[in-house]
């Protein structure tokens, strides 16, 4: 009835804006100054406008004309200082970006949003940086409201696309990226990490099925190629290191399986078959203490019988490291037999019988008579089935509870040999001796 009304276009901009319209209260506002460039409500709903929609540059503009027309309107200059924030909140936000320090790029973004609440480019922005920081939750939240508005956007599709591939969903995440092309083929990051997913997807699955064909040297290779495709694929590359330490421990490489298995619980501190992986190393290499503090961490988080059986089995071997080795002491293995034992026990009589050691020195001898005694007591022990039972199961090895109490490596080696007078050692000259029998 009236198109040529500039206010009329004013007003249903201003209506359109708190309706969070933005882009068509722009269309309005920009109309109303076109009829009335003197019209100072229409430049700040322009400047408004592009603001919201995170054009600061734009608004500048806008908000620096109502000022020329009105140099004291408040809301102007407000507006005008609101604008230059939002300027200097991207660059920073840009610097920080390449410096792969999102947080700060979450806070600019946030306080710019506060200016720009219609922005879809710092929704975007901040979406990407959530995701890197592993909040895949929020990021995902912020596309989706995005997709809502506009299903096509290329940008939301990107991210949704790239919290599913951190969370290792790789399949569904090839998905997206394949959608984002379809809607913007030039879109360099979707690009990118379409092609680093299905590089992963394909290296990993190569890896597993060399493991499963036990060929774990490809495995190997495979594991350790899919581990330099995406260092930022945390969730992955954690899965990734704890295959490779799989693999590293059937090749009984067990240094290199616990420090796979340590970067994968660096990478993912709720990883528990990592955990588990690493606890069972420490145990072949005999390290119990660590198995135990691996071994807690895990039944801390998962309360299973089996978890709880493991820990113990840790804690039992961790209380039998801490006794004498008996088997460590004759030589033996622990699966060694009966004839093992003794000869094992001969050899190291002999070895350490003071009468062979009189010639030396009071220190030496000394510490000669202990390890006699020690290997002894190692006998006794191992060669009777039932004190051999329970010093294997872990029980105190007390001289009470073991009839320790009474020994006598001299009455053991006597007893062994032969009784009396069927073995003494002879010199043959200065530091040397020879075994005479009876």
């Amino acid at each position: 009835m009236c198109p040529k009304n500039a206010s009329y276009y004013g007003n249903r901009a201003a209506t359109l804006m708190m309706l969070g319209r933005f882009r068509e209260a722009l269309g309005d506002a920009q109309q109303s100054v076109r009829l009335d460039d003197s019209f100072v409500r229409g430049h700040l709903r322009e400047g408004k406008c592009h603001l919201s929609l995170g054009n600061a540059m734009a608004a500048c503009r806008s908000f620096q004309r109502a000022l020329e027309l009105d140099h004291k309107n408040a809301q102007a200059q407000q507006e005008f200082e609101n604008a230059n924030a939002v300027i200097e909140y991207e660059k920073i936000a840009e610097t920080d970006f390449e410096k792969r320090d999102f947080r700060k790029v979450v806070f600019c973004m946030d306080r710019a949003l506060e200016f720009a609440p219609a922005c879809h480019r710092f929704k975007i922005l901040k979406a990407e940086c959530l995701a890197m920081l592993g909040r895949y939750p929020e990021a995902q939240s912020v596309a989706s409201d995005i997709l809502r508005m506009d299903s096509t956007n290329a940008d939301a599709l990107y991210v949704r696309g790239l919290c599913l591939y951190y969370e290792d969903c790789i399949e569904k995440a090839v998905q997206f990226f394949v959608q984002a092309l379809r809607m913007a083929p030039d879109h360099e990051k979707a690009c990118v990490a379409c092609r680093n997913a299905k590089a992963l997807k394909a290296k990993k699955e190569d890896g597993n099925k060399a493991f499963k064909e036990g060929n774990y040297k490809l495995a190997y290779e495979l594991y350790t190629e899919a581990l330099g495709i995406d260092p930022n694929n945390i969730k992955t590359n954690a899965k990734l290191y704890c295959n490779r330490g799989t693999v590293n421990s059937k090749l009984r490489k067990l240094d290199d399986a616990i420090e796979d298995c340590t970067n994968a619980v660096k990478l993912d501190d709720t990883y528990i078959k990592a955990y588990l992986r690493r606890a069972q190393c420490y145990m072949d290499t005999e390290q119990y203490e660590e198995a135990v503090r691996d071994y807690e961490k895990v039944y801390q988080t998962e309360k299973t019988k089996e978890h709880k059986q493991l820990l113990k089995n840790a804690q039992l071997e961790l209380k039998k490291s801490k006794r004498k080795d008996y088997y460590k002491i004759l030589g033996v293995d622990k699966n060694a037999s009966e004839d093992e034992i003794k000869k094992a026990y001969r050899k190291r009589a002999l070895m350490h019988h003071p009468d062979r050691h009189s010639g030396a020195s009071a220190e030496v001898q000394k510490e000669e008579e202990k390890k006699f005694k020690e290997v002894g007591e190692a006998f006794t022990i191992l060669s009777d089935p039932k004190k051999k039972t329970r010093y294997d199961s872990g029980q105190d090895l007390d001289e009470e509870s073991m009839n320790m109490g009474d020994f006598d490596a001299n009455n053991i080696f006597k007893a062994f040999f032969g009784g009396p007078g069927g073995f003494s050692f002879e010199a043959s000259g200065p530091g040397n001796f020879f075994f005479q029998f009876g």
